[in-house]
Protein backbone atom coordinates (compact mmCIF):
# COMPACT_ATOMS: atom_id res chain seq x y z
CA UNK A 1 0.00 0.00 0.00
CA UNK A 2 1.35 3.41 -0.99
CA UNK A 3 0.70 6.79 0.60
CA UNK A 4 0.16 9.54 -1.94
CA UNK A 5 -0.26 13.30 -1.51
CA UNK A 6 -2.40 15.61 -3.58
CA UNK A 7 -3.66 19.17 -3.44
CA UNK A 8 -7.38 19.74 -3.01
CA UNK A 9 -9.58 21.77 -5.33
CA UNK A 10 -12.95 23.29 -4.55
CA UNK A 11 -14.60 20.78 -6.90
CA UNK A 12 -13.33 17.84 -4.82
CA UNK A 13 -16.19 17.80 -2.34
CA UNK A 14 -15.35 14.38 -0.92
CA UNK A 15 -11.71 15.34 -0.38
CA UNK A 16 -12.65 18.63 1.27
CA UNK A 17 -15.06 16.86 3.61
CA UNK A 18 -12.41 14.28 4.52
CA UNK A 19 -9.89 17.06 5.15
CA UNK A 20 -12.29 18.77 7.58
CA UNK A 21 -13.12 15.50 9.32
CA UNK A 22 -9.49 14.53 9.89
CA UNK A 23 -8.54 18.04 10.99
CA UNK A 24 -11.32 18.12 13.58
CA UNK A 25 -10.20 14.77 15.00
CA UNK A 26 -6.52 15.71 15.10
CA UNK A 27 -7.01 19.29 16.30
CA UNK A 28 -10.39 19.62 18.06
CA UNK A 29 -9.52 23.04 19.50
CA UNK A 30 -10.04 24.93 16.23
CA UNK A 31 -13.26 25.27 14.27
CA UNK A 32 -13.23 23.92 10.73
CA UNK A 33 -15.90 22.99 8.21
CA UNK A 34 -15.79 21.74 4.62
CA UNK A 35 -17.27 25.08 3.56
CA UNK A 36 -14.45 26.95 5.28
CA UNK A 37 -11.76 24.76 3.69
CA UNK A 38 -13.26 25.23 0.23
CA UNK A 39 -13.57 28.97 0.84
CA UNK A 40 -9.91 29.24 1.87
CA UNK A 41 -8.82 27.42 -1.28
CA UNK A 42 -10.95 29.61 -3.51
CA UNK A 43 -10.16 32.97 -1.92
CA UNK A 44 -6.52 32.79 -0.84
CA UNK A 45 -4.37 35.63 -2.14
CA UNK A 46 -2.53 34.60 -5.33
CA UNK A 47 0.81 35.61 -3.80
CA UNK A 48 0.23 33.15 -0.94
CA UNK A 49 0.43 30.11 -3.25
CA UNK A 50 -1.90 28.47 -0.74
CA UNK A 51 -2.50 24.72 -0.89
CA UNK A 52 -4.58 22.32 1.19
CA UNK A 53 -2.99 18.88 0.92
CA UNK A 54 -4.22 15.41 1.83
CA UNK A 55 -2.25 12.19 2.25
CA UNK A 56 -4.19 9.13 1.14
CA UNK A 57 -3.81 5.37 1.20
CA UNK A 58 -6.21 3.28 -0.87
CA UNK A 59 -8.52 6.29 -1.13
CA UNK A 60 -8.64 6.94 2.63
CA UNK A 61 -7.41 10.32 3.89
CA UNK A 62 -4.82 9.74 6.62
CA UNK A 63 -3.55 13.27 7.12
CA UNK A 64 -3.81 16.92 6.09
CA UNK A 65 -1.57 19.91 5.59
CA UNK A 66 -2.03 23.59 4.89
CA UNK A 67 0.91 25.42 3.36
CA UNK A 68 1.44 28.91 1.96
CA UNK A 69 3.85 31.78 1.47
CA UNK A 70 3.65 34.56 4.07
CA UNK A 71 3.17 37.17 1.37
CA UNK A 72 2.08 39.99 3.71
CA UNK A 73 5.36 40.14 5.64
CA UNK A 74 8.04 42.77 4.92
CA UNK A 75 10.60 39.95 5.08
CA UNK A 76 10.45 37.87 1.89
CA UNK A 77 11.04 34.13 1.64
CA UNK A 78 8.90 32.98 4.56
CA UNK A 79 6.24 30.30 4.48
CA UNK A 80 4.49 27.74 6.62
CA UNK A 81 3.31 24.16 6.67
CA UNK A 82 0.99 22.79 9.35
CA UNK A 83 0.49 19.02 9.30
CA UNK A 84 -2.07 16.99 11.22
CA UNK A 85 -2.60 13.24 10.92
CA UNK A 86 -5.67 11.21 11.86
CA UNK A 87 -5.07 9.99 15.45
CA UNK A 88 -5.75 6.39 14.40
CA UNK A 89 -3.42 6.49 11.40
CA UNK A 90 -0.12 7.78 12.74
CA UNK A 91 3.22 6.09 11.98
CA UNK A 92 2.14 5.18 8.45
CA UNK A 93 4.17 7.80 6.61
CA UNK A 94 1.41 10.32 5.97
CA UNK A 95 3.12 13.10 7.92
CA UNK A 96 6.47 12.60 6.20
CA UNK A 97 4.90 12.64 2.75
CA UNK A 98 2.94 15.79 3.55
CA UNK A 99 5.95 17.68 4.89
CA UNK A 100 8.03 16.70 1.87
CA UNK A 101 5.35 17.78 -0.61
CA UNK A 102 4.70 21.05 1.23
CA UNK A 103 8.38 21.97 1.43
CA UNK A 104 8.82 21.28 -2.27
CA UNK A 105 5.86 23.54 -2.98
CA UNK A 106 7.25 26.30 -0.76
CA UNK A 107 10.74 26.05 -2.23
CA UNK A 108 9.31 26.35 -5.75
CA UNK A 109 7.58 29.55 -4.62
CA UNK A 110 10.86 31.03 -3.34
CA UNK A 111 10.48 30.26 0.36
CA UNK A 112 13.72 29.83 2.30
CA UNK A 113 12.33 29.66 5.85
CA UNK A 114 9.48 27.32 6.80
CA UNK A 115 7.44 27.67 10.01
CA UNK A 116 5.21 25.00 11.51
CA UNK A 117 2.97 24.62 14.55
CA UNK A 118 3.42 21.25 16.26
CA UNK A 119 1.33 19.86 19.11
CA UNK A 120 3.45 19.67 22.26
CA UNK A 121 3.81 15.90 22.56
CA UNK A 122 7.08 13.92 22.50
CA UNK A 123 6.33 12.05 19.26
CA UNK A 124 5.23 15.20 17.45
CA UNK A 125 8.25 17.20 18.55
CA UNK A 126 10.62 14.38 17.64
CA UNK A 127 8.99 14.18 14.21
CA UNK A 128 9.68 17.88 13.58
CA UNK A 129 13.23 17.75 14.92
CA UNK A 130 14.16 14.73 12.78
CA UNK A 131 13.30 16.86 9.76
CA UNK A 132 15.59 19.69 10.75
CA UNK A 133 13.07 21.95 12.48
CA UNK A 134 14.09 23.78 15.65
CA UNK A 135 11.67 24.93 18.34
CA UNK A 136 10.80 28.57 18.84
CA UNK A 137 7.80 29.86 20.82
CA UNK A 138 4.80 28.23 22.52
CA UNK A 139 1.09 28.92 22.31
CA UNK A 140 -1.87 27.50 24.19
CA UNK A 141 -5.37 26.42 23.24
CA UNK A 142 -7.87 27.39 25.92
CA UNK A 143 -11.46 26.45 26.74
CA UNK A 144 -14.18 28.18 28.72
CA UNK A 145 -17.39 26.44 29.77
CA UNK A 146 -20.22 28.81 28.87
CA UNK A 147 -22.99 26.45 29.91
CA UNK A 148 -21.91 25.78 33.49
CA UNK A 149 -19.25 28.38 34.14
CA UNK A 150 -19.77 31.91 35.42
CA UNK A 151 -18.99 34.84 33.17
CA UNK A 152 -18.11 38.18 34.73
CA UNK A 153 -21.28 40.29 34.82
CA UNK A 154 -21.84 42.76 32.03
CA UNK A 155 -20.84 46.29 33.00
CA UNK A 156 -21.99 49.60 31.65
CA UNK A 157 -19.21 51.04 29.49
CA UNK A 158 -17.62 54.29 30.66
CA UNK A 159 -18.81 57.62 29.24
CA UNK A 160 -18.00 58.01 25.56
CA UNK A 161 -17.73 54.24 25.02
CA UNK A 162 -20.33 51.95 23.49
CA UNK A 163 -20.19 48.24 22.67
CA UNK A 164 -21.61 47.31 19.28
CA UNK A 165 -21.74 44.12 17.22
CA UNK A 166 -19.58 44.04 14.10
CA UNK A 167 -22.77 43.69 12.06
CA UNK A 168 -23.35 47.41 12.72
CA UNK A 169 -20.40 48.04 10.37
CA UNK A 170 -21.74 45.94 7.49
CA UNK A 171 -22.18 48.97 5.24
CA UNK A 172 -18.58 50.10 5.76
CA UNK A 173 -16.23 47.68 7.56
CA UNK A 174 -13.13 49.72 6.69
CA UNK A 175 -12.74 51.03 10.30
CA UNK A 176 -12.61 47.42 11.51
CA UNK A 177 -9.94 46.62 8.94
CA UNK A 178 -7.82 49.50 10.24
CA UNK A 179 -8.27 48.27 13.81
CA UNK A 180 -7.53 44.64 12.92
CA UNK A 181 -4.42 45.63 10.94
CA UNK A 182 -2.99 47.69 13.78
CA UNK A 183 -3.64 45.18 16.56
CA UNK A 184 -2.52 42.15 14.54
CA UNK A 185 0.81 43.78 13.75
CA UNK A 186 1.50 44.02 17.50
CA UNK A 187 0.81 40.37 18.29
CA UNK A 188 3.81 38.33 19.50
CA UNK A 189 5.05 36.27 16.57
CA UNK A 190 8.09 34.90 14.78
CA UNK A 191 6.90 36.68 11.65
CA UNK A 192 6.17 40.37 11.13
CA UNK A 193 3.02 41.19 9.20
CA UNK A 194 1.87 44.29 7.35
CA UNK A 195 -1.84 44.21 6.58
CA UNK A 196 -2.40 46.87 3.93
CA UNK A 197 -4.67 45.13 1.42
CA UNK A 198 -8.26 46.02 2.30
CA UNK A 199 -9.80 43.99 -0.52
CA UNK A 200 -7.87 40.88 0.57
CA UNK A 201 -9.03 41.43 4.16
CA UNK A 202 -12.62 41.64 2.99
CA UNK A 203 -12.33 38.30 1.18
CA UNK A 204 -10.23 36.40 3.70
CA UNK A 205 -11.56 37.77 7.00
CA UNK A 206 -14.73 39.83 6.85
CA UNK A 207 -16.55 37.61 4.35
CA UNK A 208 -15.22 34.30 5.72
CA UNK A 209 -18.08 31.84 6.29
CA UNK A 210 -17.04 31.12 9.89
CA UNK A 211 -16.89 34.75 11.05
CA UNK A 212 -19.93 35.78 13.07
CA UNK A 213 -20.62 39.49 12.67
CA UNK A 214 -23.34 39.22 15.31
CA UNK A 215 -21.11 37.68 17.99
CA UNK A 216 -18.05 39.81 17.22
CA UNK A 217 -18.13 42.80 19.59
CA UNK A 218 -16.52 46.20 19.07
CA UNK A 219 -15.76 48.87 21.66
CA UNK A 220 -16.38 52.24 20.03
CA UNK A 221 -14.91 55.40 21.58
CA UNK A 222 -16.34 58.69 20.39
CA UNK A 223 -17.46 57.01 17.19
CA UNK A 224 -14.17 55.25 16.47
CA UNK A 225 -13.65 51.46 16.83
CA UNK A 226 -11.01 51.13 19.55
CA UNK A 227 -11.10 47.45 20.58
CA UNK A 228 -12.76 44.27 19.39
CA UNK A 229 -13.19 40.56 20.00
CA UNK A 230 -13.72 38.55 16.81
CA UNK A 231 -15.67 35.28 16.92
CA UNK A 232 -15.99 32.35 14.57
CA UNK A 233 -18.54 29.58 14.87
CA UNK A 234 -19.61 26.59 12.81
CA UNK A 235 -22.67 25.85 14.90
CA UNK A 236 -21.90 22.16 15.36
CA UNK A 237 -20.60 20.10 18.31
CA UNK A 238 -16.95 19.17 18.52
CA UNK A 239 -16.10 15.44 18.61
CA UNK A 240 -15.72 13.83 22.02
CA UNK A 241 -12.09 14.17 23.04
CA UNK A 242 -9.97 14.04 26.14
CA UNK A 243 -10.85 17.66 26.86
CA UNK A 244 -14.58 17.12 26.41
CA UNK A 245 -16.86 14.69 28.17
CA UNK A 246 -20.04 15.69 26.35
CA UNK A 247 -21.16 17.35 23.17
CA UNK A 248 -21.58 21.09 22.97
CA UNK A 249 -21.77 23.95 20.54
CA UNK A 250 -18.60 26.04 20.48
CA UNK A 251 -17.49 29.45 19.43
CA UNK A 252 -13.88 30.35 18.74
CA UNK A 253 -12.48 33.76 19.66
CA UNK A 254 -9.83 34.25 16.97
CA UNK A 255 -8.62 37.75 17.80
CA UNK A 256 -9.01 40.26 20.62
CA UNK A 257 -7.16 43.55 20.46
CA UNK A 258 -7.08 47.24 21.27
CA UNK A 259 -5.73 50.13 19.21
CA UNK A 260 -2.49 51.53 20.62
CA UNK A 261 -3.94 54.85 21.70
CA UNK A 262 -6.68 53.21 23.77
CA UNK A 263 -4.80 50.52 25.69
CA UNK A 264 -4.87 50.24 29.47
CA UNK A 265 -8.55 51.21 29.72
CA UNK A 266 -10.07 47.72 29.87
CA UNK A 267 -11.73 48.01 26.47
CA UNK A 268 -10.67 44.55 25.28
CA UNK A 269 -12.24 43.02 28.39
CA UNK A 270 -15.46 44.91 27.75
CA UNK A 271 -15.61 43.77 24.13
CA UNK A 272 -14.79 40.14 24.89
CA UNK A 273 -17.20 39.96 27.81
CA UNK A 274 -19.98 41.35 25.63
CA UNK A 275 -19.14 38.82 22.92
CA UNK A 276 -19.16 35.87 25.33
CA UNK A 277 -22.48 36.96 26.84
CA UNK A 278 -23.95 37.27 23.34
CA UNK A 279 -22.74 33.77 22.53
CA UNK A 280 -24.17 32.24 25.68
CA UNK A 281 -27.52 33.97 25.13
CA UNK A 282 -27.55 32.54 21.59
CA UNK A 283 -27.17 29.00 22.95
CA UNK A 284 -23.45 28.37 22.57
CA UNK A 285 -22.08 26.22 25.37
CA UNK A 286 -18.32 26.65 25.22
CA UNK A 287 -15.72 29.13 24.05
CA UNK A 288 -12.35 28.24 22.55
CA UNK A 289 -9.41 30.53 21.94
CA UNK A 290 -5.64 30.55 21.47
CA UNK A 291 -2.99 32.48 23.36
CA UNK A 292 0.68 33.02 22.61
CA UNK A 293 2.60 32.07 25.75
CA UNK A 294 4.44 35.41 25.64
CA UNK A 295 1.35 37.60 25.38
CA UNK A 296 1.05 38.65 29.01
CA UNK A 297 -1.87 41.10 28.65
CA UNK A 298 -4.04 38.57 26.83
CA UNK A 299 -3.10 35.81 29.28
CA UNK A 300 -4.31 38.05 32.10
CA UNK A 301 -7.61 38.71 30.32
CA UNK A 302 -8.25 35.03 29.63
CA UNK A 303 -7.37 34.12 33.21
CA UNK A 304 -9.87 36.74 34.38
CA UNK A 305 -12.58 35.01 32.37
CA UNK A 306 -11.60 31.59 33.72
CA UNK A 307 -10.27 29.97 30.55
CA UNK A 308 -8.33 26.73 31.08
CA UNK A 309 -5.47 25.45 28.94
CA UNK A 310 -6.48 22.33 27.03
CA UNK A 311 -3.46 21.88 24.74
CA UNK A 312 -0.17 23.49 23.79
CA UNK A 313 1.54 23.92 20.44
CA UNK A 314 5.19 24.68 19.74
CA UNK A 315 6.30 26.81 16.82
CA UNK A 316 9.10 25.21 14.82
CA UNK A 317 11.21 26.73 12.06
CA UNK A 318 13.55 25.32 9.43
CA UNK A 319 15.79 26.93 6.84
CA UNK A 320 15.00 25.37 3.46
CA UNK A 321 18.09 24.58 1.43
Amino acid sequence: MTVTVRALSTEDRAGVEAFARVRRLALPFLLVTPEAIAYDIAHAHPDAHYQALVAEEDGEVLGTAQTAVVHDSPEPGQGYVNVYVHPEHTLRGAGSHLVRAAEQHLAAAGVTKSFSWVLDAPDNRAFAERRGYRSSRNAHFLRLDLANGKLPPLQDPPPGVEIRPASDFAADPRPLFDLDAETSSDEPSDVDYEFTDYEAWLRETWQHPLLSHELTSVAVVDGRPAAFSAVRTDGTPLPHTRIRSSGGTPIGTVMTGTARGFRGRGLAKLAKNDSLHRARAAGYTEALTGNDAGNGPMIAINNWFGYEICATEVRYVRELG
